[in-house]
Order: C-alpha cells, then structure tokens, then sequence
C-alpha cells in the first residue's frame, strides 16, 4: 500500500513501462519476421507462444537476480600480444545473440530475395515447434539486456535511504513487464500483418535486426573488456543511436509508401500473406 501511495513508484513504472516497449520493437520485427513464414492459422500462436516466453524469462530472471548479476564475474582471461579480453557469463550469451541475429538476418534476406519459392509442403515444413525455438533463444538474450537495463533504472535501495526496497523493487519491475508484454499482444498482430504485407518494411526489419545484432557484438565486446593491440577497449554502441535511426528509416519508408499508394508492391519469396493474396486475386479473375 505504500508503494501503491508513492508517486515516485508510478513515475518508475510508466517509465518503466516504456522502456521495456522501446526494447521490444526489436522483439517483435523479428517475431514478425518468423511467424510470416508460418501457416496463417499458426502465426498468431506463434506470437502469443514468443511474446508469453518473453514475459516468463523475464520474470523468471528477476527471480533469480543474484544469479543474473553473479553472471558478471570473469569467468577467465585472455592475453596474447594483439588481444586481451576478460570474459564473463553475461558476455558470452550477449555475444552468442548477436552472432545468432546476423546470422539470422543475413539468412532471411538472401531467401527472401534469392531464395527459391517454398511450395505448399515446404512451408509446412516451417513448422511452428522450429519457430518457437527461434524465438525462445532470442528471447532469452533479450531478456538479460532487458533485466539489466531494469535492474540499473530501479533502485533496490532500503526507502529510507530514497529506494524502494528489494520487494517494492521487484514488484515495479514485474509489472512493467506484465504491463509492456500486454501491449505488445495487442499491436503483434496488426505490426506482423503490416509488415508481411509490405516488402520493404520487411527488407527494413531484417536490417534492423542486423544493426541490433552489431549492438550486441559491440555490448558483449565490451562487458568483455575486449581489448586489440594493447589498446582502449572496445565501446558499447549507445541504444539511442540506433532507436533513432530505426525510428527515421521507419518515418521515412511511410513517406515512400503514402507517396506509391495504391501501387503493387514487389513480391519476395516464401511470403505466405503475399501467397494468399495472390491466389485470392486469381479466383476473383
């Protein structure tokens, strides 16, 4: 009750709120990106199934934030005459993320503009359990950055001491996460549908990915205090660089497309909702 009284607690937990949202876009490009290649009865499912498995580590993660933050001890040290690096458990699985979403992205474009057109059995091979893998690895690496980002914007200090408390802290996180993850079901669908129906939206969610993916190569090099011919260490990339950019290549692209309305878009490969309109169009002729 009185964290419920605490004004400062609901300014936490709108900014929060937010915050976790921001971090989410990158969440849902890429749900977008592999439930598009799913049946169109099973990729709503798939969002749900990624969006609740993103919640759950989450607050599993929160649960075990000693844990978490246990996973910042150097775990062992290179030094070799051009490279020296302390390497962490958070590192690792930070830099493993970031080489997983370019590999990712680099493989969903060259299909997407090169790859051969999937027949009807080859896209139930996509199937939903090889999706929900995807996006539950993922998921998980996002969910450290996230925890992280929130554990240093939420004070767990004693109140007397101007914090909230362990418990009040954790309870503003938890829902702010509840709060961020309901949001995010809402606008999934309607995000994943405008995305898939537009190619360039999609060809500009891969590269967005991309650039996350270098975000974290470069955040992992640096909680990893990597280090190359003896010099200053390697810099993690600021979020608001590359928020803005996403946000301005975004703003941009819904100028192109006011601007071409009403023109039919270039149809890439293995896109089901292009598929099925298309098939639609030729009933109708």
């Amino acid at each position: 009750m009185e964290l419920l009284l605490n004004p400062d607690a609901w300014i936490a937990l709108l900014t929060l709120t937010f915050l976790e949202i921001i971090l989410g876009i990158d969440n849902i490009v890429f749900l977008s990106i592999v439930s598009g290649k799913l049946k169109a009865e099973d990729q709503p499912k798939a969002r749900r199934i990624g969006l609740l498995l993103a919640m759950a580590f989450r607050i599993v993660l929160l649960f075990g934030i000693t844990w978490v933050l246990s996973l910042q001890d150097v775990l062992f040290h290179i030094n070799t005459d051009f490279f020296s690096a302390g390497v962490t458990g958070q590192s690792l699985i930070i830099f493993g993320g970031g080489l997983f979403l370019l590999y990712k992205s680099v493989s969903e474009i060259h299909h997407k503009l090169e790859g051969e057109e999937e027949s009807e059995k080859g896209k139930a091979s996509n199937s939903l359990s090889n999706a929900i893998i995807q996006i539950a690895l993922l998921n998980l690496v996002f969910s450290f950055d996230s925890i992280l980002t929130a554990v240093g914007l939420i004070s767990m200090k004693d109140p007397s001491q101007g914090g909230f408390g362990y418990e009040g802290a954790l309870a503003i996180m938890i829902l702010s996460i509840i709060i961020s993850i309901a949001i995010m079901m809402i606008f999934a669908g309607p995000v994943s549908k405008f995305v898939n129906e537009h190619p360039t939206i999609q060809i500009l969610g891969l590269s967005f990915l991309i650039l996350i993916g270098v975000m974290l190569l470069a955040e992992g090099s640096h909680l990893a205090h990597f280090k190359f011919f003896g010099g200053e260490e390697v810099h993690s990339i600021p979020k608001g660089y590359l928020y803005f950019s996403i946000f301005f290549s975004l703003f941009v692209e819904f100028l192109n497309l006011k601007m071409k309305k009403g023109k039919k878009p270039v149809q890439l490969h293995n896109s089901t909702i292009m598929d099925k309109k298309l098939e639609d169009t030729d009933v109708t002729n």
